[in-house]
């Protein structure tokens, strides 16, 4: 297990949307937590093939992050990222894509790329443009392969690589306060959408821990 941190914690907090969304409702829900809560950045990141829907959402989000400051990035379509106004892109697949999609977004829109535990696809992505890698899941499921990012290569990361390095994917308040001091970002979606109390209790669970509330 990793040590207990003694200084402040350093990981900011980056959400990313449910694979469906009832519009109306959900942009007042997350204008509420990115008020009340230190944000860093919002995954778009729904399950839908419609460019219609992605649009409307993207629409509603847009004006909600962006009246806020915060920056809104899009699960894998790099090529609405201009057309729908937004601020980048996260790529699912690793390194494959990173190369096209600085080349289509140019130097100033955000490349993410999620290199789920590879050391190596990670490194590629960052030498290819990538602004950060996400490795994840940190807990056991059925989905997938079953391999986890494991907490060493997060500390690995942090020591040898400046690039900033994400941790997603089954992360609880315990485990959110062992990555503070080794990851950039903790990103959460299921964890607080999908949460008894609500999205609001549940993050305010991880925030306790991480010194995120707005003041």
């Amino acid at each position: 297990m990793p040590p207990e941190a003694e200084a402040p914690a350093a990981a900011r907090l980056y959400l990313i949307t449910p694979p469906a969304l009832a519009l109306g409702g959900f942009a007042g829900t997350l204008a509420r937590l990115l008020d009340r809560f230190e944000i860093a950045c919002v995954r778009l990141a729904l399950a839908t093939r419609s460019e219609e829907e992605v649009g409307r959402a993207a629409d509603a989000l847009r004006e909600v992050c962006h009246a806020r400051d915060v920056p809104l990035v899009i699960a894998d379509h790099f090529r609405l990222v201009g057309p729908l106004g937004l601020d980048g892109v996260h790529l699912s697949d690793g390194s494959r894509q990173v190369r096209a999609a600085r080349a289509a977004l140019g130097t100033e829109a955000i490349v993410g790329t999620y290199a789920h535990a590879s050391r190596h696809d990670g490194m590629t992505a960052g030498e290819l443009g990538a602004d950060y890698v996400s490795f994840g899941p940190m807990t056991q499921s059925s989905l997938g392969d079953g391999a986890l990012a494991p907490f060493e290569l997060f500390q690995w990361w942090s020591e040898l690589i400046e690039l900033p390095v994400v941790a997603e994917g089954g992360l609880t308040p315990q485990l959110a306060a062992d990555l503070a001091g080794v990851a950039d970002f903790l990103a959460l979606g299921e964890e607080i959408w999908t949460h008894a109390d609500g999205p609001e209790a549940a993050l305010s669970a991880f925030v306790e821990t991480l010194g995120a509330e707005r003041t």
